[in-house]
């Protein structure tokens, strides 16, 4: 009787059970992009990207993590822009190294500004071999110098010498060989005639101890 007398408690009602059941099976006005990880881990990994393009001017990720990255990266360039102290304990809650938030207010904070807004950019890459995933790299706009990374040196297979060929000799350049003199025989000698063989002689036995007649 009283949601008769009251119909538009009852609209209340059925829109509000609505917008519990679309909230629970789709991600309307959820910004956050979770990247498969837990909170703390996550404002771990973004801070730790921060520092590093804070720190080389161009970092390379996937694109996944540089859209992530740019909205924390350009709120930290927008606390550098106020320069209170205020400002800069908020900035190293977040990003935790005092040198890394030096260099964001006294450098990245100065060049950017006359700039409102848009203090990175995000240009992408492609596919990564490994396992497909798409690749981009996020800079600053007013970059001064950009640490270009070095290509990889590609691994060239070794070659073999080839193996220097015999020259081929000419019967014309061929030198002329000396001939060695030949070994001469040996000239036949006349056999010598065979002369007999001596018969042995016999020995005569001396007998100690008898003296011969005659002595």
């Amino acid at each position: 009787m009283a949601l008769r007398q009251r119909p538009h408690l009852l609209l209340a009602n059925n829109k509000r059970l609505c917008e519990d059941r679309v909230s629970s099976r789709m991600r309307h006005q959820k910004k956050i992009i979770k990247l498969g990880r837990t909170a703390d881990h996550r404002r771990a990994l973004l801070a730790n990207q921060v520092c590093a393009l804070i720190q080389h001017q161009r970092i390379t990720t996937t694109l996944a993590k540089a859209k992530a990255v740019r909205p924390l990266a350009e709120r930290m360039v927008t606390l550098g822009k106020n320069g209170s102290i205020h400002a800069r304990r908020r900035a190293l809650a977040v990003l935790r190294q005092k040198n890394i938030v030096k260099k964001l207010f006294d450098d990245i904070a100065q060049r950017s500004a006359q700039r409102n807004g848009g203090y990175t950019r995000i240009v992408k890459l492609g596919a990564r071999k490994s396992d497909s995933a798409r690749m981009a790299f996020i800079e600053w706009v007013d970059a001064e110098h950009i640490a270009e990374e070095k290509p990889k040196k590609e691994k060239k297979a070794k070659r073999k010498e080839p193996e220097a060929e015999p020259q081929q000799i000419t019967p014309e350049a061929e030198e002329p060989t000396r001939e060695e003199p030949k070994a001469e025989a040996p000239t036949p000698t006349q056999e010598e005639p065979a002369q007999p063989a001596e018969e042995p002689k016999t020995k005569k036995r001396r007998w100690f101890g008898r003296k011969s007649d005659g002595s």
